[in-house]
């Protein structure tokens, strides 16, 4: 369930003149912008930016970037834009970070989102880059995965996968073509009546025996793949933690679990979060953040005025 609480019919309009009138003047009114931004659903924001557009002649994207910094901006910037636009920047984002891209911000939307998100976010990902999400993928990794739909259950070829998983990593084949093909292409469904066959039988979760180099990029992804499918909801429970408890907060991480996931499920992570750390993730996220960013993001938590 989502967290952010919005009214049902809001004036666009009204909306964005009170957006131009935060903007204006001798100093920005980010109050303003937090309160209005941070209760508004994705299509209420985005007939706002096509008012503020046919009012002013003006991007309040742009806007927006030019009157805010730091991880503030960031954030309001990710949230202002349409899901599949904004995913898409996150994406170019990871493939382009360096000296290594970040593999789990690939690997979650891989996994997680359906085939048609992912057909939404690599037709953002074109427009606004002018050349494929595949052709930027390829020149660092094999690409996102052409996952099987379906909640069909194969019980048979389950055991069978089960134990070629286990067969190839007790060999420590992990580029096993068999490894890749059964982890990347499998439906969930199906994949997930593996990996529990897989810990019945073996004795342990396949994410365990995945620990061979704690340094390898392609076990992490792998591991990340697995927890992705198995329950993303405690896969991001567990970026929020490791997050804030990192020596200094990693905003980026923070950030992109709660504008992803704020107008989907972040109520369902926010308990899990809970539970597994005796308190609660709005106190955990104003603890270790500040200013007009914490509010934004308290807000996005559904923290009322």
């Amino acid at each position: 369930m989502a967290t952010i609480v919005f009214p049902d019919h809001p004036s666009p309009v009204a909306d964005a003149e009170a957006l131009r009138k935060a903007c204006q003047g001798w100093g920005t009114d980010e109050k303003a912008i937090i309160s209005i931004l941070g209760r508004r659903n994705a299509i209420q924001r985005k007939l706002i930016r096509q008012a503020y557009e046919d009012l002013y002649q003006e991007d309040l994207v742009k806007r927006l970037e030019s009157e805010l910094s730091g991880d503030f901006e960031k954030a309001v910037y990710r949230w202002i834009l349409d899901p599949e636009d904004r995913d898409a920047v996150l994406l170019h984002v990871a493939i382009k970070k360096t000296p290594i891209l970040d593999y789990r911000v690939i690997v979650e939307f891989s996994c997680i989102y359906s085939p048609e998100e992912l057909l939404a976010i690599k037709r953002a990902y074109q427009i606004r880059y002018k050349h494929s999400l595949e052709e930027d993928l390829a020149q660092h990794t094999t690409g996102i995965c052409a996952r099987y739909k379906g909640e069909e259950i194969n019980v048979k070829l389950a055991n069978s996968e089960a134990d070629k998983l286990h067969g190839a990593i007790k060999e420590k084949g992990f580029n096993d073509e068999e490894v890749i093909r059964i982890i990347t292409t499998r439906s969930k469904a199906q994949l997930l009546a593996t990996l529990n066959h897989y810990k019945d039988d073996h004795g342990s979760s396949i994410t365990k025996h995945l620990r061979d180099d704690p340094s390898s990029d392609y076990l992490c992804a792998l591991r990340t793949a697995v927890r992705c499918i198995n329950d993303h909801h405690k896969y991001y429970e567990k970026v929020i933690r490791l997050a804030l408890n990192k020596a200094g907060t990693d905003e980026d991480s923070l950030t992109r679990v709660v504008v992803t996931r704020a107008e989907k499920d972040l109520k369902e992570i926010k308990e899990l979060f809970h539970k597994r750390n005796s308190i609660p993730l709005d106190h955990a996220v104003a603890k270790d953040t500040s200013g007009h960013y914490k509010a934004f993001l308290l807000t996005l938590l559904g923290k009322q005025d």
